[in-house]
């Protein structure tokens, strides 16, 4: 069993209502992060879960409890400006620095696909002007790097054979978009979306580290693949036992 920290894949949406000349506001609250926690558990994994809107006052800079962390939807300016740093102009701990650091030393990091993902929409995730770029086991790309699918689109599989793909078997169900990500020399792909990386799996010092560059809840990753498939739970699963070492 492992210790799993997920951080991101919670979000919260305001709408405005326009009736006539009148208008009003209504904010809801979403946690997409089910799919993939309900999933880590069955396989018998602890999965801590830190919203979005916690990241700045609690991420972690002693990553040392946790086996694997997961970066899923979640920008670089949420991880590295923490409140002390961008309200009160107060030197703070650099946690992308650290989580590096983590990686270098054994720890395992997943990076999962999303609009604030990678370098994501307008390029406002901006992991490429970081410290972390260079852990992942794919380039970034310096321009928005989302890759709409509204069709729907098959993975393909070229290593079945690796353990962090659990083993699955048979045809992917389809998925709605992608982060484009370019490999770097000596990543293994395991999986792609349009000839572009979906499953990639490197190393970094000591450590291991993977992305997921489609989503692992909707809208790019569809019910029929967060909920209804089977091997949702074998990809997901086997990726973070392979990040566990």
């Amino acid at each position: 069993m492992s210790r799993v920290l997920i951080a991101g894949e919670s979000w919260i949406t305001q709408a405005t209502h326009i009736k006539g000349v009148d208008h009003f506001t209504a904010s809801s609250y979403v946690v997409g992060v089910e799919p993939l926690r309900k999933a880590l558990r069955s396989r018998g994994h602890e999965v801590v879960h830190l919203p979005a809107h916690l990241v700045p006052a609690e991420f972690p800079t002693d990553l040392s409890e946790y086996d694997v962390v997961v970066l899923s939807d979640i920008g670089a300016n949420s991880v590295q400006l923490a409140p002390e740093v961008f309200e009160q102009a107060r030197p703070g701990t650099d946690r992308l620095a650290a989580l590096r650091d983590w990686v270098s030393s054994g720890g395992g990091l997943l990076m999962i696909g999303g609009y604030l993902s990678f370098t994501g929409i307008e390029g406002k995730a901006a992991y490429r002007n970081t410290v972390l770029h260079e852990v992942l086991p794919v380039e970034l790309l310096p321009e928005d790097d989302r890759v709409e699918l509204p069709a729907g689109a098959h993975a393909t599989v070229t290593d079945a054979a690796h353990p962090a793909l659990g083993g699955v078997e048979g045809q992917w169900p389809s998925l709605l978009g992608y982060n484009r990500v370019l490999p770097r020399p000596g990543t293994k792909v395991l999986a792609t979306l349009n000839d572009d990386p979906l499953v990639a799996v490197g190393e970094y010092g000591q450590g291991r580290t993977a992305v997921f560059t489609s989503d692992c809840s909707p809208h790019w990753a569809p019910t029929h693949f967060c909920e209804d498939w089977d091997g949702y739970a074998r990809v997901f699963g086997g990726v973070v036992e392979w990040l566990a070492g």
